[in-house]
């Protein structure tokens, strides 16, 4: 499916000058796939240390997946991660594409089999989030939040680095729950060594 978003012919815009032909966006064009395709490698490189992270969480006892932790405002490693998840739901699904799909109930995800389909839903609401926006990444958008009179203004390349940078900040905080619950934390970097 990586393909299909990289292959797809990308419409060029009119001409910013009535003096300018079409030939002349050729360069544009290829910024606008070379964006794409760096978007597309840089969300690969999240799932990569996300799966080194699903991994070692699978190494834990079940009910440690699950306990709350009182340091972390008794959430669990698994509410944390659902929390993540649905960060990317919230953002790049119910917000920026204007859709309504409820949140995940943590509670509806209860092993790290259960959290690896959630993801595999995430990873595809990810790739229509990027066929969407494509070519558009700075464009600004005004976009309805829930609990926010006004709308606020955004791009989508914005939003799509809000929930990467978010994943990334939970992450390390699983990796410390972890470690209070007595785990020894494995690399789970971008650049592993």
């Amino acid at each position: 499916m990586r393909r299909a978003v990289i292959n797809k012919t990308c419409s060029a815009p009119s001409p910013p000058h009535p003096h300018l032909s079409l030939h002349h966006l050729a360069p544009i064009r290829f910024i606008i796939l070379a964006m794409e395709s760096l978007l597309i490698a840089q969300y690969d490189l999240v799932r990569s240390a996300r799966g080194v992270l699903l991994a070692y969480c699978a190494t834990m006892a079940p009910a440690d997946f699950t306990a709350p932790i009182s340091a972390f405002n008794h959430t669990s490693i698994r509410d944390l991660l659902v929390h993540c998840a649905a960060t990317y739901q919230h953002w790049l699904v119910n917000v920026a594409l204007g859709q309504s799909w409820p949140l995940p109930d943590a509670a509806a995800v209860p092993d790290i089999a259960a959290l690896g389909q959630l993801y595999a839903q995430t990873d595809t609401l990810v790739t229509d989030f990027l066929e969407h926006f494509r070519g558009q990444w700075h464009t600004e958008l005004s976009l309805r939040v829930p609990r926010r009179s006004e709308p606020v203004q955004l791009t989508p390349l914005a939003l799509f680095t809000h929930v990467l940078t978010h994943e990334f900040h939970h992450k390390g905080q699983v990796l410390s729950m972890s470690r209070q619950l007595g785990y020894v934390p494995v690399d789970t970097d971008v650049i592993r060594t």
